[in-house]
């Protein structure tokens, strides 16, 4: 039976919309880790390392598409729970038109300025090359992934997250059976891994084109759309938590390999990426949480149901709190495998691995929340509250954590760093849930 955005959430009915976009999410992650996964066994840690350092500048360039697939989904299911579909419609649509131009305008500047950013990481020798040529394979098809991450949220919000599921899944079986015959078959290598990625990325951002561009029974299509600025800067403002939290990480990301460089060299940098990688999938559980219940929450703001408001915040805070504890547990009994699975042909990088991910997993107890929270805020079209929280959480306190822990921890420091910005940001969320419970009418 069909859920829709205006139905009553039982737990067991929230869990089954949302799973799709878990599972999405996850399946999305996949794509950097299969990819991690091959380089590192098929073409060794060097090459490894290289895909580690310019991965944030790929992530980085992404975010544009997660901006207008967060921020536009809650503009265009709070037009729908107002029962203007028309309007709706032509949202997505100039929405989506604009990623694709975005999508063209970034490429260009990127593949100009790829190898000098390669180099200003400290990429050289054959690191550099590795770089250099990874990222303009990607950075080449780099609107594909933008519109398959806008995709994601839209689909949701055309009460369509299996077909989102479908098509992420379909994605992601194309990247692994692909990285496999390029990587380990061909011994392609890392160019290989890169275009397994690219064509996998097709596959999630043409099926919802053809989707969306013809006539369907979902509440969205592909229409002809004006340019409307006022709608623009009003998903920008509201999707800015989610540019932000992901330009952050990709800064972020860049200062971890500098301090691991500086403590550990090469192999700090490769054990940093497989934790990364695996961080990734834990993470889509949150991520893909919020991306799902996002438009229910958009829907019933716009709806004015501020009933059906304090039950999704309830049950939203209870399901994150469990997902917490199992994904601590889990990680603290699964390091030493998931560790051997990409450096297993190095005892000292094993070592050091396993033991950074039990450290950095303990974050995953908490970060949840932040996620949710920051979310929570973007699907209430209050974009500022949601910037302020991701601004805290993904830049100023991870920054200071990974600048002063490593002085008094050494390594350990790099690993807790996430730990400590985690707390702090909870303290963040707390703050804004109970200031701004009134004016939602949510608790």
């Amino acid at each position: 039976m069909r859920i829709r955005l205006s139905d009553h959430f039982t737990y067991k009915k929230l869990l089954r919309f949302v799973f799709p976009s878990i599972i999405m999410m996850v399946f999305t992650s996949i794509y950097s880790v299969v990819d991690g996964l091959f380089v590192s066994n098929f073409a060794g840690k060097t090459a490894f390392a290289a895909v580690n350092l310019i991965m944030p500048v790929l992530m980085g360039m992404g975010t544009v598409g997660f901006l207008i697939g967060t921020g536009g989904s809650a503009v265009v299911s709070k037009t729908l729970g107002e029962g203007k579909r028309d309007k709706a419609n032509s949202y997505f649509s100039m929405l989506i038109y604009v990623t694709i131009a975005a999508g063209a305008l970034l490429t260009v500047i990127a593949l100009i300025f790829l190898r000098p950013i390669a180099e200003l990481l400290g990429a050289e020798g054959q690191m550099l090359e590795d770089c250099v040529l990874y990222g303009k394979i990607l950075i080449s098809f780099q609107t594909a992934f933008m519109l398959q991450c806008a995709f994601q949220s839209f689909l949701i919000a055309a009460e369509k997250p299996k077909l989102g599921l479908f098509v992420t899944v379909a994605a992601g079986v194309t990247n692994i059976i692909l990285d496999a015959l390029f990587a380990a078959v061909f011994k392609l290598g890392i160019a290989g891994a890169a275009w397994a990625t690219v064509i996998s990325q097709l596959v999630g951002a043409l099926v919802p084109i053809v989707y969306f561009a013809r006539k369907n029974n979902s509440l969205l299509r592909l229409t002809k759309a004006k340019p409307d600025m006022r709608i623009l800067i009003k998903v920008c403002a509201n999707g800015s938590s989610e540019l932000m939290t992901n330009l952050s990480a990709s800064i972020v990301n860049i200062l971890y390999n500098f301090q691991l460089m500086k403590f550990a060299g090469e192999n700090g940098v490769a054990a940093y990426g497989v934790i990364m990688y695996v961080n990734f999938i834990f993470s889509a559980v949150y991520f893909g949480y919020a991306i799902g219940s996002a438009p229910v929450v958009s829907f019933n703001y716009g709806a004015a149901n501020t009933r059906e408001l304090k039950n999704l915040f309830r049950k939203s805070l209870a399901i994150t709190g469990f997902f917490g504890l199992l994904m601590v547990v889990f990680s603290q009994l699964s390091a030493s495998l998931l560790a051997k699975c990409f450096v297993g042909y190095d005892a000292e990088l094993f070592e050091l691995t396993a033991h950074g991910f039990r450290v950095y997993a303990i974050s995953f107890l908490i970060s949840g929340f932040n996620v949710f929270s920051s979310a929570f805020f973007t699907a209430l079209n209050n974009g500022a509250v949601s910037a302020a929280i991701a601004f805290m959480r993904t830049l100023i306190f991870q920054l200071a954590a990974i600048l002063v822990l490593p002085l008094l921890l050494g390594i350990d420091g790099v690993w807790l760093a996430i730990v400590a910005a985690e707390i702090l940001s909870l303290a963040v969320s707390v703050s804004f849930f109970i200031s701004k419970r009134k004016r939602y009418k949510y608790a």
